[in-house]
């Protein structure tokens, strides 16, 4: 099974499919967590700046742990429409899980980037992440930059369910995706290395972009 050895291999892999986007000064905002290690290899190697977006995902009221939907700090909440209609559910079922989520994630954004303001509008945006299953966070933090207007919205992951992949191709300018395999089970199954990535790492990271 081909794989990555670490996140920064990927990044790395995933810096020659954006090699056209160098010299734009790209925004390349990755997902706190796994994403951010992927992301910080990417700006450094386009000569870009590194962002963070926090995605946390949520559920029904009985069972929190079943990700129904994903929220930001201020963009709109993405659904799992065929879930939610499998559970008989609306999204005005989960609208207090939802605004709890978006609480959530936007204080941990306000540590992480100590009050600082993104600017989205009219640059050249890579939202980035480790991988994507299910992926309602990564829509939804393409949601929350597609709002800010960017002048291009590119999503870049090493690897991917491929209908998600699909999914997510009807909703950004460009998608970079180079391992789509099948059958795909988790993420992490795609790398011999798969630590956690606390605040603290994503938070180090950031300062050591000058951010």
């Amino acid at each position: 099974m081909a794989g990555y050895r670490d996140r920064r291999e990927a990044g790395r892999a995933l810096a020659g499919h954006l090699a056209h986007h160098r010299g734009e000064n790209p925004l390349v905002a990755g997902l706190a967590g796994g994403g951010m290690v992927i992301a910080a290899e990417l700006a450094a190697a386009l000569d870009g700046r590194l962002e963070v977006i926090v995605a946390l995902s949520f559920g029904p009221p009985d069972n929190p742990d079943l990700a129904v939907g994903a929220v930001t700090s201020a963009g709109p909440a993405v659904f799992d429409e065929h879930l939610l209609g499998r559970l008989g559910l609306g999204p005005a079922d989960l609208a207090a899980a939802s605004r709890e989520r978006a609480a959530e994630a936007a204080r941990r954004e306000r540590a992480l980037l100590g009050g600082r303001a993104r600017r989205f509008a009219g640059r050249t945006v890579v939202v980035a992440d480790d991988g994507v299953g299910g992926g309602l966070a990564l829509r939804a933090a393409l949601a929350l930059v597609r709002r800010a207007g960017p002048a291009w919205l590119a999503c870049a992951v090493p690897v991917g369910l491929p209908a998600t992949i699909d999914l997510i191709a009807a909703e950004v300018d460009e998608v970079v995706c180079p391992q789509q395999p099948l059958p795909f089970r988790r993420v992490e199954d795609w790398y011999e290395e798969y630590d956690e990535v606390p605040d603290a790492v994503v938070a180090a990271l950031l300062a050591a972009a000058g951010r």
